[in-house]
């Protein structure tokens, strides 16, 4: 494809000479551009095919791979788009591109003159000769036909080919419901005394959005900015179990909007056509298949790593709660706490024994200085200097754009910056890949784009953003997931960046950047009242760092009570109905959790994660690339956390080298011994 070509002249999203022009990409031009794209795209594999027998890396693998990576730079701004600026004209055109997508994708994977090409590639003498990415290339190649269904036969192939398309959709779907559910309900108050215990800056948050929808009073919502806040501080013990059924009970078929966008029939089948897919492929469950490109070998394996991580947290764990129940009861008078208690009177009991809350801590991390000290942070560990850059072509005024550079100036990978909530965006923080880095055929380098997208509480008034220290948390781990797409040197679109890793090995770049946020050098730069600037107080700074582990023991156990509930669902055996699914989420709470939430508690319906997102016999890659990241970090606290050398060697090791090579020979060299569960484990306080 060539931005030349005539198809390219009128549609924005032909045009791939440059950045994605968002400010023209309206709905209408959506499916005709993708079907241009797959248009040229067949034709393009009927040529291929042709010259299967006599394959090699140039004539084969090297179009195949631009041609793969050309359709993703068209589809990669749809679905941003549908993820930051949701409308229903836009979702109609998503809706409609999303099942030839997936057939396309499909036909791909089944080809088996395609997948004769890379054989031949890979049995060839001249294979010895390619260079270790271009051979990691084929190597994935093969694996990913034979997990697409290459090999089937007749009615299976088919059938599995349908499979893709269905769970495209419903996956889709999913997230639109819950989306839907999460922007409908509102808690409009008017009475003054309703906000007992609120900090002033949820009021004015919840002021601002009445005034948007032409309303007095106040407004919250269910976004993690309005919602959060309200759990912790909001004195109204009634209001505060309107406000937790209403989130809890999300896209299902209870709460005050049951019925409306329930997913309980969605999750049903997405289950059971996972189950189809991998049985087709002769596996006993869908999580055997998922772990086929996965650092853990075994579903033993990573059942064995939860039961260790869940006997090490559960006796801290009911000594945390009981300490809480103690708490409420001793000193608030309450003594029969329920799940909308729980983040109050843990705000409460950290409050008495760290004094600080964290809209104390708020004024010190306005968003400008955040990010600037992000960047000092990221400059020093890996030599890189980050720069904001002039671009037209935005999707919201928010927005902002910054590109990288290494230390002779030349761009290494630009990134666009989404930080607030608002309506008609979905919850969460995540890095999507706009453009990947490869070298075209004239030598040189198209340079990658991410999309850094979280949901802070946007400015209001005169004040700017003032992020709570979770919030900073979390700013960094997806700039470690960025940092993992920009910094990569690796010239093949297949193995460069993320691409390639082993899911559960691709978080450990931004759970490792988050342990910075936490050293006290690193928090002299990300910190400054927004004011006057002064630095975050010695012995704030030192509350703040002892309430690191507050409750360590219970949020890891949830943490695993997620994984755990995640793979048992995508085990063997059937998940025939939501009660069923309900059933099993009850039984996995019996045996892992301390806390028990109410009978009509429907998280699993919201759990986009596993239904919508990557993560299906997945989630447990959070625990298991933190045992990578908190391990990785162990060589810098005994060096210096700005250590250039062991900063160096991450970069090289870990962020450069893509999906070449395998992240646990990776992390041996780094650290020069296989890793341990220790670092995790004493970074937690449940360990020494």
């Amino acid at each position: 494809m060539s931005p030349k070509d005539p198809i390219f002249s009128d549609n924005p999203l032909l045009d791939l000479g440059g950045l994605p022009r968002f400010c023209d990409i309206e709905a209408a031009v959506v499916e005709p551009a993708l079907d241009a794209v797959l248009l040229r795209n067949r034709a393009q594999i009927q040529v291929l095919e042709s010259g299967a027998k006599e394959a090699c890396w140039d004539s084969f693998a090297q179009p195949l791979q631009e041609m793969e990576e050309e359709l993703e730079r068209v589809w990669a701004p749809v679905s941003h788009l549908n993820a930051v600026r949701d409308s229903k004209a836009l979702r109609a055109a998503v809706d409609a591109c999303l099942p030839k997508l997936s057939a396309f994708h499909s036909e791909v994977g089944q080809n088996r003159a395609l997948y004769r090409g890379y054989q031949q590639i890979a049995s060839a003498r001249a294979f010895a000769s390619l260079s270790p990415a271009q051979r990691r290339v084929v190597h994935n190649a093969l694996r990913d036909f034979r997990l697409a269904g290459a090999e089937l036969e007749g009615a299976s192939r088919e059938r599995f080919r349908e499979i893709v398309t269905e769970l495209t959709t419903l996956s889709n779907r999913f997230e639109q419901n819950l989306l839907d559910a999460t922007d409908h309900w509102y808690l409009d108050l008017d009475d003054a005394a309703d906000l007992a215990g609120l900090p002033d800056s949820a009021v004015e948050l919840a002021r601002e959005t009445a005034q948007a929808a032409g309303l007095p009073g106040w407004r919250f919502s269910l976004q993690a900015p309005s919602y959060l806040p309200f759990m912790m501080f909001a004195d109204h013990r009634p209001l505060r179990e309107k406000m937790y059924e209403a989130y809890v009970t999300r896209a299902s078929d209870v709460g005050p909007d049951g019925g409306s966008f329930d997913n309980a029939t969605l999750m049903v089948q997405i289950l059971a056509l996972r189950t189809e897919m991998a049985q087709l492929l002769g596996f006993a469950s869908y999580a055997e298949y998922a772990l086929e490109d996965r650092m853990a070998r075994s579903t033993q394996e990573v059942s064995d790593f939860l039961d260790r991580l869940s006997a090490c947290a559960y006796a801290a764990a009911q000594h945390e709660l009981e300490e809480l129940h103690v708490f409420g009861a001793s000193v608030h008078g309450e003594d029969n706490l329920q799940a909308w208690d729980i983040p109050y009177y843990s705000e409460k009991l950290k409050q008495s024994r760290f004094a600080f809350t964290d809209e104390q801590v708020r004024p010190y991390f306005p968003l400008p200085k955040v990010l600037q000290g992000l960047f000092g942070v990221t400059e020093k560990l890996f030599r890189v200097r980050i720069r904001e850059a002039e671009c037209k072509e935005l999707w919201h005024d928010d927005v902002q754009f910054f590109e990288l550079l290494d230390a002779n100036g030349s761009v290494r990978g630009c990134f666009f910056l989404d930080l607030y909530a608002r309506v008609h965006k979905r919850g969460g923080a995540w890095m999507a890949d706009c453009m990947g880095r490869r070298r075209r055929a004239d030598g040189t380098v198209q340079a990658p784009v991410a999309f850094l997208t979280c949901n802070f509480s946007p400015p209001v008034g005169n004040k700017p953003s003032l992020l709570a220290h979770d919030d900073v948390v979390t700013l960094f781990h997806e700039f470690g997931h960025g940092l993992h797409h920009l910094l990569t040197q690796v010239d093949e679109p297949a193995v460069a960046g993320i691409n390639g890793v082993p899911w559960d090995a691709v978080e450990l770049p931004s759970q490792f950047l988050e342990n910075w946020c936490w050293e006290p050098e690193a928090l002299l730069e990300i910190s400054g009242h927004y004011q006057s600037g002064a630095a975050l107080p010695t012995d704030l700074l030192e509350r703040l760092r002892g309430a690191r582990n507050f409750q360590s023991a219970l949020q890891m156990l949830r943490q695993v009570e997620f994984a755990v509930f995640d793979m048992a669902l995508h085990g063997p055996g059937s998940v025939p109905t939501a009660r069923a699914i309900q059933q099993q989420l009850d039984e996995v709470r019996q045996r892992i959790a301390v806390i028990q939430p109410p009978a009509w508690n429907r998280f699993q319906n919201s759990f986009s994660h596993i239904f919508a997102g990557g993560y299906a016999a997945g989630y447990y890659s959070y625990k298991w690339a933190e045992v990578l990241s908190a391990d990785a970090f162990s060589r810098f606290e005994e060096a210096g956390i700005f250590d250039p050398h062991s900063g160096r060697d991450f970069l090289h090791l870990v962020l450069e080298s893509g999906g070449v090579d395998d992240p646990l020979d990776n992390f041996t060299a780094f650290l020069g011994r296989a890793p341990s569960v220790d670092a995790l484990l004493r970074h937690a306080g449940l360990g020494s």
